[in-house]
């Protein structure tokens, strides 16, 4: 059964905060004294045990190790093994979490006893699920479960109160995705033979064959994929409609419209502008608060952190739990 891997990711929105070497977006990771070895790194007064960082890092294994069919333990990722590949998405998430935490903290965030009630649910659903071997590799008790799901439901808590007020509302013409052909040359007396055998009513794609400099001829564009001069006559055109040339960048383009109006790219489109709306709005908060947190890595007990490929170590249900008896 392909996964879902939409819970994994939905802390997604910090990606720009994320600890990488020995640093925390634009803050030095302070390794003043040494951790204790039942802890990965501490951000501020918060630390990450071992393992929760453990828990989280045998679900990434199993849920992207065969994500949407793909085998990722044949995929070639080039220098960066699978194990470093996993670790590091790992590290970010246990990272933005813990930052959110203390976020919450700040904001006045907190569990209520109904959310408490139903993570004890998750928790007991989701321990009950491991096998001996998987409880014996993770070394958690249920106990430990519901912490896990606390820290990760304080987080999810604190996206939403960041996010909740931002406009949801997206226009058709914000919006909206057109189905081009282009052309673009640099050289004048190039763009001269162009405009002159589009008028002559030669096929717009065979003259793009011959003259287009870009990497691509037909693209879906939607507001700010074209320069501001091409956008402003493109996004006026009717359906095979061929502009004249456009002078921009450097060089002149002439754009064919066949579909002034992609309905169902144009609805996908809405979502994503949305979503970069609530990125914006909580970074703007969520960089400030970290920026000010001194943070340590235990780099020792990190790198001693393998993943486990043996059949036993299945689990890869820990969000997929939480958002069934909690969201």
């Amino acid at each position: 059964m392909k996964k879902n891997i939409r819970g994994l990711l939905a802390l997604g929105l910090a990606v720009g905060t994320l600890l990488t070497g020995c640093q925390i977006g634009d803050t030095n990771i302070v390794i003043s004294r040494p951790l204790s070895s039942r802890y990965v790194f501490q951000i501020g007064e918060m630390s990450c045990s071992v393992k929760e960082a453990k828990l989280y890092l045998a679900n990434y294994q199993n849920l992207y190790g065969t994500a949407y069919t793909l085998n990722l333990r044949e995929h070639d990722f080039g220098d960066e093994s699978l194990e470093k590949y996993i670790k590091t998405i790992t590290l970010n998430e246990l990272v933005t979490m813990v930052c959110m935490n203390q976020l919450a903290v700040e904001k006045e965030v907190s569990l209520t006893e109904t959310d408490e009630s139903k993570i004890k649910e998750a928790a007991k659903v989701y321990y009950e699920s491991l096998s001996e071997e998987e409880r014996s590799y993770l070394g958690v008790s249920e106990a430990d479960i519901v912490t896990f799901y606390e820290h990760y439901g304080l987080a999810q808590k604190v996206l939403k109160e960041l996010t909740g007020e931002i406009n949801g509302e997206v226009s058709d013409d914000e919006a909206r995705v057109m189905e081009v052909l282009q052309i673009y040359v640099t050289d004048v007396g190039k763009a001269a033979e162009v405009s002159e055998k589009l008028r002559n009513g030669e096929d717009f794609a065979s003259v793009a064959n011959l003259y287009n400099e870009l990497p691509v001829i037909q693209r879906d564009v939607c507001r700010d994929d074209l320069p501001d001069e091409v956008e402003a006559i493109a996004f006026q055109m009717d359906d095979n409609e061929i502009s004249n040339g456009i002078e921009a960048e450097g060089g002149y383009y002439f754009i064919k419209c066949l579909n002034k109006y992609n309905v169902e790219l144009t609805e996908v489109n809405k979502v994503t502008i949305v979503e970069k709306r609530e990125k914006e709005a909580f970074d703007d908060v969520y960089n400030e608060f970290v920026a000010g947190l001194d943070s340590r890595i235990n780099e020792d007990v990190w790198e001693e952190l393998k993943l486990d490929t043996t059949s036993q170590i299945k689990t890869d249900s820990f969000i997929e739990t939480y958002e069934t008896y909690c969201e």
